[in-house]
């Protein structure tokens, strides 16, 4: 991937803002895995490293350790038995192990390269990743998402020095961690029509220049789905790249923005309430899919529906809000929402803007029809049955999500608007 190629068009950015990135090397190609300590030198790793994975993606990653050792590198290991969440108690654990090492390699996907991205930022440690699927967009990101006292949220992370995808490895993962990663994908649907609107709305910063990166990564992928699931290197190697790319687009923002809207928040409700009772809760990118067809679905009939609106102030009742949330996760449900985020939203800009909102919302999301044809052809999971969710814990998901973060999304906009998400679903 050409990254001078990246940035060169982004200079002089009519959004304002000087784009950069800290990524030195991505390196997607076949039968690379060989080749990795070699690419850790190239780009001023040092002797000392932090090797962390876990017993799948270890086994995956077959004749990386040799790489590194006939590089030269002094290879300190912390293998996982199946790290299935990102907690905060791992990265205060490879805090401690990364003291006397110069870098952190993360081997696996996901939650694991989680734990090492804010592993590395916290010590100053430079950081790789060598990828195991292409099951998820963060591997460019510099941010992470951790659970804390059974709370997730976004910590801040270093963006990986170099990412490695041997396309062989990547064409062997799972079925389901491929389409989980194209679930995570189409997903950007949803977040880049919010951001937009949060922009026209509220002002946030939004940059066209970046939303096209990952338009163009969707557009990629998108046009792959038939091919996900096959055991396809040219696939797996185009889904990788486009993975990235939605990851480079995160930081070139300087937030999350450009990759991720409701349907991560209302997975990240999904996923909290699970952990608090001690169930596995899915592969991230599988919820996300899933919660993506439900919120392109009523988005769209919202937008369709409803031709006018006359907005109130926000008339969220605090005392509901919280029982919907563990009494665990209340401290921090407060914390982000003093202030929060309908404090920015005049009720009456909000109505006479309402017509141009209609028009991002449907210029920018498919068709239910198209959308469920792509994620059919990709093997992704499309129903809520699918990730073990009910009918209760949907609806609450749903409609109390939005208090999670302190971010403008069109669920959050409801309830000033006198609307029920769930009169949309169908």
């Amino acid at each position: 991937m050409d990254l001078n190629k990246i940035l060169s068009k982004l200079e002089n950015c009519p959004c304002g803002k000087k784009h950069t990135f800290f990524t030195k090397a991505i390196e997607i190609g076949s039968g690379i895995t060989k080749d990795t300590g070699k690419i850790l030198r190239d780009n001023g790793f040092e002797d000392e490293l932090l090797l962390v994975a876990d017993e799948n993606t270890i086994a995956a990653a077959s004749g990386v350790r040799e790489s590194l050792r006939d590089a030269g590198f002094a290879v300190k290991e912390k293998i996982y038995d199946n790290l299935m969440y990102a907690r905060a108690e791992q990265v205060e654990e490879l805090l401690e192990l990364s003291k006397d090492v110069k870098g952190i390699i993360s081997v696996g996907t996901g939650s694991l390269n989680d734990i090492c991205r804010v592993t590395a930022y916290q010590a100053g440690k430079k950081f790789c990743i060598f990828a195991t699927a292409p099951s998820m967009d963060g591997f460019a990101s510099d941010t992470a998402p951790i659970i804390k006292n059974n709370f997730k949220e976004s910590w801040q992370a270093e963006q990986p020095l170099v990412i490695i995808g041997d396309t062989k490895v990547l064409a062997a993962s799972p079925a389901e961690l491929k389409s989980s990663g194209f679930g995570d994908m189409v997903a950007k649907y949803v977040g880049l029509a919010e951001w937009k609107i949060a922009n026209l709305l509220i002002g946030e910063y939004y940059c066209e220049n970046v939303a096209a990166i990952t338009k163009e990564a969707v557009e990629k992928i998108s046009a792959l789905a038939d091919k996900i699931c096959e055991n396809s290197e040219e696939a797996a190697g185009a889904v990788m790249e486009s993975l990235v790319l939605t990851g480079l687009a995160m930081k070139l923002a300087g937030c999350s923005r450009p990759a991720s809207g409701a349907e991560h928040v209302v997975s990240h409700y999904l996923e909290c309430y699970k952990v608090n009772r001690g169930i596995w809760p899915e592969f991230h990118g599988k919820k996300v899919g899933v919660v993506t067809v439900l919120l392109n679905r009523a988005y769209r009939n919202l937008a369709e529906r409803v031709k006018e609106i006359n907005p109130t102030a926000d008339p969220t009742d605090w005392d509901v809000v919280y029982s919907k949330y563990d009494e665990c996760m209340h401290a921090d449900i407060k914390r982000v929402n003093s202030p929060t985020i309908t404090d920015k939203v005049d009720p009456e800009k909000l109505k006479a803007l309402w017509p141009e909102i209609r028009k991002i919302i449907l210029e920018t999301l498919p068709s239910d029809e198209h959308l469920m044809k792509l994620m059919k052809a990709a093997g992704a999971a499309t129903t809520p049955e699918e990730v073990h969710v009910g009918k209760e814990l949907l609806e609450n998901a749903l409609r109390y999500h939005s208090y999670m973060r302190y971010r403008l999304l069109i669920t959050r906009l409801m309830p000033m608007m006198g609307l029920d998400i769930m009169d949309f679903m169908e």
